[in-house]
């Protein structure tokens, strides 16, 4: 179904001078270092998993620390989607993706390097903290593209059916559905080459979705301040993206 004409998005906004498309494109691309950074970031720090009791809940989440970062990710998508549109959110996720193959090309060459007898990190004490990173960053290279990707689509379809308005509808049916299928897709794959237990999967599953879940509920105000400070700087109507 085709939205209708009051539905139609406004065009996207030529910035009138120089000075004004060299400062949308730093913010566009400090937006985009922040993604990738969470998004090393997660690799990186995945095997190490914490404890978080709720306040005032007896309830308690066991999760990676790498969940930590990756809900940014989300948040950034949706802040660049909203205001740079969904070709810019694509670029940002594809530079994602090429960051973490790097990477992992980058780790495993240092592995397989042999450390001096005065080098403060041994081999033994690298590979037990990255031995496993090659595993741990295809699996999440492999759930964060289909989760990306899935998120801006959503974004923009809901965008494109309500004309640019209900920010928080899209910002939250987007990352919620997305943010699962990450989980899903991440636990499978670890667990399927023996990076983590079958048996803890569905506790992870529950308490990573369930964290991420709360996060996105958190972030939705964030999305409103940065797409709200856009609209006021460049003069953009609801809805309305930079073309740079």
């Amino acid at each position: 179904m085709k939205p209708t004409r009051g539905h139609d998005l406004a065009k996207p906004k030529a910035l009138s001078s120089e000075h004004e498309r060299e400062f949308a494109l730093g913010l566009y691309l400090l937006l985009a270092a922040l993604f990738v950074s969470s998004l090393i970031t997660c690799n990186l720090a995945f095997r190490k998993f914490f404890a978080w009791s709720l306040p005032g809940l007896d309830y308690t989440f066991e999760a990676s620390v790498g969940l930590l970062p990756y809900p940014l990710t989300f948040l950034v998508t949706d802040i660049i989607s909203e205001v740079y549109g969904r070709k810019r959110a694509d670029d940002v996720v594809k530079a994602g993706l090429a960051a973490s193959i790097l990477t992992l090309l980058v780790i495993t060459l240092a592995g397989s390097a042999t450390a001096t007898d005065w080098s403060p990190v041994t081999d033994g004490q690298f590979d037990h903290v990255f031995g496993q990173t090659a595993l741990a960053v295809g699996a999440s290279m492999a759930a964060y593209l289909l989760a990306q990707l899935l998120d801006v689509r959503i974004f923009h379809f809901w965008k494109v059916r309500t004309g640019g308005r209900m920010l928080w509808l899209r910002n939250n049916f987007s990352t919620i559905p997305s943010q699962f299928v990450d989980t899903l897709v991440v636990l499978f794959l670890l667990c399927a080459v023996g990076e983590i237990k079958w048996g803890l999967f569905g506790s992870l599953l529950l308490n990573g979705f369930g964290f991420k879940v709360l996060v996105a509920a958190v972030d939705t105000p964030l999305v409103y301040l940065g797409a709200g400070w856009f609209r006021r700087r460049f003069g953009l109507s609801p809805g309305q993206e930079i073309a740079i």
